[in-house]
């Protein structure tokens, strides 16, 4: 079993990787690779995306990746292999976003990146620290998980999915702020498993085992 982190200069990549293989070796979850490969994302059984900084330039640098976008498309959508994205690596998932200029999303899950816009203008924006889960719906990856559990966020747009069925948890920052996509095979966090604690690391093993 081969799970691949993506790498493509976007990701905090060594936390992440430190928090995978931790957890591979709790639950017998398989090989751990960081790769900037796309003939390694085709063999991988799961496939993880990160993402650090901003919507545009996450996403220029993933498309300049030779095969990479085809690559993850025929993984994760065509053969339905398991998929993982973190923060911009979840908005990314969007159909657009909308940070700075209007930018093209991998539409895997409907919606729109915007801004987030507390209700109390006191609030500051980027939305950082620790904040507690609203589980909206079920899901096996969230198995163990519960409302209150923290997480870990530094983010200045949120999620707007189309379909109120993809939002699978959230959090309220001045009103409700998307923490969890998913459809499918497909799973989106806005918040760093790798950096919250108990429960990320709960789902990063759920993710390990999950066979949809």
């Amino acid at each position: 079993m081969l799970t691949v982190l993506v790498d493509y200069e976007s990701g905090n990549l060594h936390s992440a990787q430190k928090a995978f293989e931790r957890m591979a070796a709790e639950v017998d979850g398989g090989d751990i690779l960081v790769s900037a490969r796309a003939e390694d994302v085709l063999r991988a059984d799961r496939i993880v995306l990160p993402g650090d900084g901003a919507f545009p330039a996450c996403k220029r640098e993933l498309d300049a990746v030779t095969g990479m976008t085809e690559a993850l498309h025929e993984a994760v959508i065509e053969r339905g292999r398991p998929f993982l994205g973190i923060c911009v690596g979840m908005q990314m998932l969007a159909t657009t976003g909308h940070e700075y200029a209007p930018t093209s999303g991998l539409d895997w899950v409907a919606g729109d990146i915007l801004r987030i816009t507390p209700s109390d203008p006191a609030m500051k924006v980027p939305h950082m620290g620790w904040n507690d889960l609203v589980i909206d719906r079920p899901h096996p990856v969230l198995a163990g998980l519960a409302t209150g559990d923290h997480a870990y966020f530094v983010h200045s747009y949120r999620f707007q999915v189309a379909d109120p069925a993809h939002l699978l948890a959230h959090v309220d920052y001045g009103g409700p702020v998307t923490a969890i996509v998913g459809r499918d095979t497909i799973l989106g966090t806005q918040f760093h498993p790798e950096k919250s604690q108990a429960a990320g690391l709960r789902l990063i093993g759920n993710f390990l085992r999950w066979a949809p």
